[in-house]
């Protein structure tokens, strides 16, 4: 019969949250650098299974090379690639897909022993069912995203970029999050439950400039949201080529507002398909990021009754920001 988790049985789920969190950071760092040295479209076939072995001999190179000449990128980006640059930028994208791959067998294999031997507290079932099927789906989406530039487009389209990029967020923050809450419940278990968010019970107090634990909770949620989005943002940039328009900090092209901001009809398309608009709102967005962080320490910090652990994890994020 299936059996209540206990604290080893929590600490065995932690460590394998921490192992998913690493990989999928991992796996999103490698992607990075697969878009920043245009090699996402080396591979121009997507297959699960059998596409976990390189090509192993000089025909087989050459049929891979044949089939990415044949897409607009190659005639344009990479036109004049040879061979051994084609080789390349194919080890990334091949490490990125393999990279991918081991993110679903870390989420999925553990996932399956914990369902299978009922160690899975009942109040999260649900939420860490949803971690191997999010990893599926990030497949599918990703392979969404390179078919978008095999054809007529020199390269990705940046909604699919960035919905993938978000994807991959959605799945590192349920695995965190969830990781996050066991911690709480290992260390008070009469106070929070396992999948109750791992939230520590509210505290007020009636003095002056006490610390309000709900209150800075739903603030620190929204600040999340709000950094999720300015990440996504930047999807846009990068799927945009926009992030070298302007090279100049604070002003862009001698104006606060770039000349190009709104060459496009409409704010929403200026927003999402012009570079220049991309541009400055991903760095107006970054720059309130960093406000926010360190506006958020030093409320904390100020507070009565702050927690010292609370203090120095706001000055972290703070000092990430910027």
């Amino acid at each position: 019969m299936p059996r209540h988790a206990n604290r080893p049985d929590l600490r065995a789920l932690i460590l394998w949250l921490d192992a998913s969190v690493a990989a999928v950071a991992l796996t999103v760092v490698v992607g990075g650098i697969t878009r920043l040295t245009e090699s996402g479209l080396s591979i121009t076939e997507w297959r699960p299974i059998a596409g976990v072995l390189p090509p192993l001999s000089a025909s087989a190179w050459a049929e891979a090379y044949a089939k990415f000449l044949a897409i607009p990128q190659a005639q344009t980006i990479h036109a004049g690639i040879t061979l051994a640059a084609f080789k390349g930028i194919f080890w990334w994208e091949f490490f990125h897909r393999i990279a991918a791959r081991f993110v679903g067998l870390v989420i999925a294999v553990p996932f399956l022993w914990f369902w299978a031997t009922g160690r899975i507290p009942p109040g999260l079932k649900g939420r860490l069912a949803s971690l191997p099927l999010l990893v599926l789906a990030q497949g599918a989406l990703g392979w969404y995203m390179v078919s978008s530039g095999l054809s007529v487009r020199v390269n990705v389209s940046q909604y699919r970029l960035a919905a993938h990029l978000g994807l991959a967020l959605v799945i590192l923050v349920v695995a965190l999050w969830t990781s996050a809450s066991l911690r709480a419940a290992s260390r008070a278990p009469t106070d929070t439950a396992p999948g109750d968010g791992g939230r520590a019970p509210a505290v007020r107090s009636a003095s002056t400039g006490a610390f309000d634990h709900t209150r800075f909770a739903r603030i620190a949620d929204g600040f999340a949201i709000w950094t999720f989005l300015v990440i996504l943002s930047g999807a846009f940039v990068a799927g945009l080529r926009a992030g070298k328009i302007y090279n100049t900090f604070p002003l862009m092209g001698g104006q606060v507002v770039p000349p190009g901001y709104d060459t496009l009809d409409g704010f929403f398309t200026n927003a999402f398909e012009n570079p220049a608009a991309a541009q400055f709102h991903h760095r107006v967005f970054a720059i309130l990021t960093v406000c926010v962080a360190f506006g958020l320490w030093f409320w904390v910090g100020a507070a009565t009754g702050a927690p010292a652990r609370l203090v120095r994890a706001q000055r972290n994020v703070a000092v990430v920001a910027s």
